[in-house]
C-alpha cells in the first residue's frame, strides 16, 4: 500500500500509481492536498494503472496512516533522515511485513507531526551529491524493497 500525503505534482502522483501497481500493491491512498487522481495527467503518468488498482482519497492524511496501522499494515514513512536504512539488515523484517509506505510532498516531503505517526522513517540512502531523490523514483524503490522483502 501507498499512502501520498499532499502529493501535489500529476505527474508524480500517477507514476506513484504505476510503481505501487507494478510492485504488487494493493491500493493507493491519495490524502490531504494530492492531486486528483482522475487528473488528465496523473492518468497519464499511470499508464493506466489508475484504472485497475485500487485509489482511495482521505482528506486527512493522519486518518489515512492510523487507518492503516489499524488494519494491521506496519506504516513506513519514507523520510530522509529516518533512523532505519533501506538498505541496511535492519530494514529486513520491518519490509516483510505488511506495509503501508507512506511518501510526501515532492517540495518539503512530509511534515514533522505525520512522519511522527508513522511505525518507522525509512531513508533511502544518497552515495552522491544529490540532494533528495524525486518522490516517484523514492516511492518505486521503497515499494520495490518490501515486494522483494515479502517475496523471499
Amino acid at each position: 500500500m501507498a499512502i501520498c500525503a499532499d502529493v501535489r505534482d500529476p505527474g508524480n502522483a500517477g507514476t506513484v500509481v504505476r510503481c505501487a501497481d507494478a510492485a504488487g500493491a494493493d491500493l493507493v491512498v491519495l490524502a490531504g492536498s494530492s492531486v486528483d487522481a482522475h487528473n488528465p495527467k496523473t492518468v497519464r503518468a499511470s499508464v493506466g494503472s489508475v484504472f485497475h488498482l485500487p485509489l482511495a482519497v482521505e482528506a486527512d492524511a493522519a486518518s489515512a496512516v492510523r487507518a492503516a496501522q489499524a488494519a494491521g499494515l506496519v506504516v513506513l514513512a519514507a523520510d530522509g533522515a529516518g533512523e532505519v536504512d533501506l538498505h541496511a539488515s535492519e530494514a529486513e523484517p520491518l519490509l516483510a511485513r505488511p506495509t503501508a509506505w507512506l511518501f510526501g510532498n515532492e517540495a518539503w516531503g512530509l511534515p514533522a507531526e505525520l512522519a511522527e505517526l508513522a511505525d518507522h522513517r525509512v531513508r533511502i540512502p544518497i552515495h552522491g551529491r544529490a540532494e533528495s531523490l524525486n518522490l516517484s523514483t523514492a516511492a518505486a524503490l521503497c515499494l520495490y524493497a518490501s515486494a522483494r522483502a515479502q517475496r523471499s
